[in-house]
């Protein structure tokens, strides 16, 4: 039972303490069990199984290797498909349709299966830990946050630092971020980066130095005390932002294109045995395009993405040396658990068959902007400060050899399996091991449980819990050849769907992932269903559902067996229905065709604020204006790679639409804004007919129209994964470089800032005493 109830004995109570009687026990701390063990977890991102130097892959991983000589490999390590899943199953040791994360929070339903909400039955392990009386600490990224609950207001309870049990958070909330500039938390509160790309800031650094400065204090301060520490940077997930001298590195190294190195990867696992001498590799879907099909002008930027993306990795690894070096200098490696996961799912085949400069492209449907021609002279800028970018699908297939498909695609181990590494001198007596039972993300919960001697708590907080669905790992640790323990294993992600029993595996793509819009999905009863053989085809090479068909069968209704149980119904492959709030059937903090906003308010998630894509709106401000003039930001949604402001320079109103930092319209006003209290208004007249359109714009000063201009096209689905809106200065990159951050803040006063939907209000003009009337009868 947690927190553990305090019960003091009874005794004989003096009336003066120095009554020679006078006998209280001396307050102790609270401790876990003797001997339990520090924990560490790493958890990369977006990386396949063939990705890194210890399972055979490009990319130099020094760290995994050292930590692999040192401690078990496993190769049939298992995750989701996709990031906040695997997180979230990874941090409660149930799995993720269990917790409510079916797929990623922005895409939430009412369905308990996929509400992105944890049920308080199933408590996260740092909860558990602490109340056991761990240290505990998360520094990186935290995707399991509902998006109705990521604005400045929360609820908090999702959030790592109060609902998630970990005393110190670290990070950024969401799928993805700015590696230059990120969008960071301290617990709760935004905080801004301790420096700027041009002064050498990067988060994977910044976020190791976090974590080291936290492990020494922890020890410094409460040696007897154990850690618990979630190590889960931004890295490699797109975009992939590292510095040029560590992409150089592997310059050249990947011309020869991704069927070679899928061959040349293929070879080194055999080579270092991490893989059985007799997989066979699997061969290349027609939706891949082979390199030999590529246009020739292109392929030097194509490889320079994968140059790229290799440093990104080899740099993250870098970053976690350091913290492990930073623990085994403390003198308690040792007894320290960790868990290196690399990759929370396959490696990702979202950035198209060209790749992206800026990804946000292919999620707006209109990756056809970046044509080969623009992607070759944007090729130098790749990993830059400038470029928001990722790999095309040929690299992401490459990456995840020896297996079929990539993230995203929970029927295949290409989209599930994930080199893993377990170091723990005290606990592991093999160096260098390899281990080859079935073993998923679930049951790192419990096995860490068992190893610190904590029982699994059946109430937290006076909630009872569910059992967890994980199997402890640690039968392994110490016999290679136990039979495995954990022999039943369903997969699903958005209608992708597969089971494993007992070396079988019975698989299902329903669809691709790279495919954003466009393209009819089949019945989830017209799916054809593939069956493999684990215990002779470690690779799932060979298709034996022609010849089997009564295993198939058996394995099919298992599925369903197991879906059921899990939350998994109704299976649901929609698309843009999910991206949408009220036919989703989740909360949104939004409602009506108006929201006000006041100075100060910033790191507003695009969430948190009313819609304008696709249609016509308004922004008004009432602002004073000193002598002087006025200067700086009045509103910003997005930034560098997306966005929209209305802002004043030189003193004249403007209005600025960024396409995806590809094309940018301003429209400025004739005049500067008088001195005094005015009403700034820009009208966007959408042009209608359909998705991404554009419109004409008109600025206003109390009414009277002082400049007009075109916007060519907008973005219709999203602006940005981790850039925000701010009111009266501008947070992360800047929409225009028209000014800086640092120029940003106005310097005028603002009264406050309006949106409004549609064009209601044909005077252009907001009364105050009227808004303050409307906004009392709203309340």
């Amino acid at each position: 039972m947690l927190p553990i109830p305090d019960r003091p004995k009874p005794g004989l109570t003096t009336y003066d303490a120095k009554d020679p009687d006078t006998r209280f026990p001396p307050i102790e701390p609270l401790l876990p069990p003797d001997g339990a063990p520090n924990v560490l977890i790493v958890l990369l991102d977006d990386i396949g199984f063939g990705a890194s130097s210890t399972f055979g892959g490009p990319c130099r991983t020094p760290t995994a290797d050292r930590l692999a000589a040192g401690g078990l490999s496993y190769n049939r390590f298992h995750t989701t498909a996709l990031c906040a899943p695997t997180r979230a199953a990874l941090l409660s040791g149930r799995n993720h349709h269990s917790v409510g994360m079916g797929s990623i929070t922005e895409t939430a339903t009412s369905a308990p299966g996929n509400s992105s909400m944890r049920p308080n039955t199933k408590a996260p392990l740092a909860m558990t830990l602490k109340l056991n009386g761990y240290s505990t600490a998360q520094f990186g990224k935290c995707h399991e946050v509902p998006v109705w609950q990521a604005s400045p207001m929360g609820p908090f309870d999702a959030w790592p630092s109060v609902g998630g049990g970990f005393e110190t958070f670290y990070g950024f909330i969401g799928g993805e971020n700015n590696q230059w500039d990120p969008a960071l938390y301290e617990g709760t509160t935004p905080v801004e980066p301790p420096a700027t790309p041009e002064q050498g800031y990067h988060l994977t650094e910044d976020l190791a130095d976090r974590a080291v400065n936290w492990v020494r204090q922890q020890k410094a301060l409460m040696p007897d005390k154990p850690f618990f520490v979630y190590f889960a940077p931004g890295a490699t997930h797109a975009p992939h932002h590292v510095p040029k001298e560590w992409a150089d590195r592997y310059a050249g190294q990947f011309d020869d294109g991704w069927d070679v190195q899928r061959e040349r990867t293929f070879a080194r696992q055999k080579e270092l045995g991490v893989i059985p001498a007799d997989a066979d590799l699997t061969s290349r879907h027609a939706e891949i395009p082979a390199w030999d099909d590529m246009p020739d002008e292109l392929k030097p930027a194509l490889a320079r993405q994968m140059e790229v993306y290799a440093g990104f990795l080899e740099h993250v690894d870098h970053h976690v040396g350091r913290l492990i070096d930073a623990i085994e200098d403390l003198g308690v490696l040792g007894n320290t658990i960790v868990y290196y996961m690399i990759g929370d799912n396959g490696a990702s085949a979202e950035g198209t068959l060209n790749g992206a400069f800026n990804e946000m492209a292919n999620f707006n449907g209109m990756a056809a902007l970046e044509t080969p021609e623009f992607l070759v002279s944007k090729m130098d800028e790749l990993g830059s400060p400038s470029s928001y970018n990722h790999y095309s699908v040929g690299w992401a297939w490459a990456m995840n050899a020896p297996f079929q498909w990539t993230k995203q695609v929970a029927s295949h181990w290409g989209g599930t399996r994930n080199g893993t590494i377990v170091h723990w001198p005290e606990g592991i007596e093999e160096r260098g091991g390899l281990r080859t039972q079935f073993t998923h993300v679930i049951d790192v919960a419990p096995t860490i449980l068992e190893a610190a001697g904590l029982p699994e708590p059946t109430m937290v907080n006076g909630v009872q819990q569910s059992p967890i669905e994980g199997t402890s790992m640690l039968y392994t640790f110490n016999h290679s050849d136990a039979p495995e323990a954990h022999d039943l294993q369903y997969f699903e992600m958005f209608g992708n769907r597969g089971i494993y029993h007992r070396g079988w595996s019975a698989v299902t793509k329903h669809r691709t992932p790279w495919v954003m819009t466009g393209g009819a999905l089949p019945a989830f009863d017209d799916d054809v269903w593939e069956l493999y053989d684990g215990s002779s085809d470690y690779s799932q090479a060979h298709n034996l559902a022609a010849d089997k068909p009564e295993m198939l069968a058996k394995l099919q209704r298992l599925w369903l067996i197991e879906a059921t149980k899990y939350n998994v119904l109704p299976i649901d492959d929609r698309g843009a229905e999910r991206f949408e709030p009220s036919m989703a059937g989740r909360p949104t903090l939004i409602h009506g065709k108006s929201q006000q906003f006041f100075p100060g308010m910033g790191r507003l998630s695009e969430s948190s604020v009313l819609s304008i894509k696709n249609k016509s709106f308004s922004v008004t401000a009432d602002v004073v204006v000193p002598d002087s003039g006025a200067d700086g930001v009045i509103i910003a949604q997005g930034g560098r790679f997306g966005g929209w402001t209305v802002y004043a320079k030189q003193g004249k109103a403007k209005f600025v639409y960024n396409v995806l930092g590809i094309q940018e319209f301003a429209t400025e006003a004739d005049i500067p804004i008088p001195a005094g209290n005015h009403q700034v208004r820009m009208e966007f007249a959408y042009d209608g007919g359909g998705l991404a359109k554009g419109g004409d714009v008109t600025l206003y000063y109390d009414g009277r129209a002082v400049g007009t201009g075109r916007v060519e096209a907008t973005q219709p689905m999203i602006f940005s994964a981790d850039e925000t809106t701010d009111i009266g200065y501008e947070s992360g990159t800047t929409v225009t470089q028209d000014y800086t951050p640092v120029t940003s803040r106005f310097t005028g006063k603002i009264n406050w800032v309006q949106i409004d939907l549609g064009d209601d209000n044909h005077d252009h003009y907001i009364d105050p005493e009227e808004r303050l009337r409307i906004a009392m009868a709203r309340q």
